[in-house]
């Protein structure tokens, strides 16, 4: 199953980045997601099928502005 998520998105992973960090804010989408640490600022390419495993929730991006 394909998670729907898209750019602007906050991703909120299973496991901690090793800054410590959970969210994730997406850049681009494709095969390969691009997305940037919300902790540490850390730019990193991840192909989707390895990133949605990894995916707790989605936080849509005109949540967080509300």
């Amino acid at each position: 199953m394909i998670i729907r998520f898209s750019v602007g998105d906050t991703l909120e992973m299973k496991k901690n980045h090793p800054c410590g960090a959970r969210l994730f804010e997406v850049k681009r989408v494709g095969s390969d997601i691009r997305v940037i640490c919300r902790g540490c600022g850390r730019d990193m390419t991840v192909p989707r099928i390895k990133l949605e495993k990894g995916i707790r929730r989605v936080i849509p991006a005109e949540t967080k502005e509300n």
